[in-house]
């Protein structure tokens, strides 16, 4: 299942059912699980550590080296999940640091030409669009989508089940269930369809826009708005997370 033109270090530790074509290069200190795909001059550098089920299209790199004034060489990782989708030309680059890696979930789509940077956390099943740029020490929380040519700034999080619209960029964190939009971005609505098609019932939908109406039309103080989002919503998962979001921000939220 490995060509002879591909190169593959010595060291390398690949498992069962694995896939490498001609012309893929696997670095050392590499370790892939079972029933990889490794398409044609795709690279898999030092310090990649990925799952099972996984297909890296051609020209993909993963675990580049940081662009990061204070890394000083150190053997750091960026760890991939499983069933994850690859796609041509796309960079994902390793931790700068040996306290932290760069983190991929499990059935994400990182789409041609994306770029994930040093320390980047992804959760699960997100999408990353063609063109779109994560920076450093940023976050991006299941189901998460970024469209085409996304400028994502660094240390700045994006909440689960929101979409960030194409050609947008954002310095301030993306609260999650909504749709951001608009230069300079801000909220735009809820991510009704999204939330439909995953399986939030009607009335969880209402309180999320409910939420929504309070913490950003309600004209009072942040603090404020989610004392009464407490008071005024019947509390849920959903609403839990959207107030922990809000008050674990670092940067603030959207406008």
């Amino acid at each position: 299942m490995i060509s002879p033109l591909a190169y593959v270090d010595p060291s390398a530790k690949l498992g069962k059912n694995v896939t490498v074509h001609p012309f893929a290069y696997i670095d050392k200190n590499v370790e892939i699980g079972d029933d990889n795909v490794i398409m044609p001059y795709a690279s898999l550098m030092s310090g990649t550590r990925m799952g099972n089920g996984n297909t890296i299209y051609q020209g993909a790199v993963i675990a580049a080296i940081p662009q990061d004034f204070t890394f000083t060489g150190e053997e750091t990782l960026a760890i991939i999940g499983n069933n994850n989708v690859i796609r041509e030309n796309a960079v994902i680059i390793r931790g700068t640091h040996t306290s932290h890696a760069t983190k991929v979930g499990n059935g994400n789509f990182i789409m041609s030409g994306a770029r994930l940077s040093h320390d980047v956390e992804v959760g699960d099943r997100c999408i990353i669009g063609n063109g779109s740029q994560v920076s450093g020490n940023c976050i991006i929380y299941d189901n998460a989508i970024l469209t085409s040519n996304v400028l994502m700034q660094g240390n700045t999080r994006l909440g689960s089940f929101s979409v960030v619209q194409g050609g947008c960029r954002f310095i301030k964190d993306i609260p999650p269930y909504i749709v951001a939009a608009h230069e300079p971005i801000a909220f735009y609505s809820i991510n009704t369809k999204v939330l439909e098609h995953t399986g939030f019932s009607e009335t969880i939908i209402k309180h999320i826009a409910q939420a929504y109406r309070i913490l950003y039309k309600a004209n009072t103080s942040l603090h404020d708005a989610l004392g009464r989002i407490r008071e005024q919503i019947p509390n849920g998962p959903e609403i839990e997370n959207i107030i922990q979001f809000v008050e674990t921000s670092k940067l603030g939220i959207i406008h």
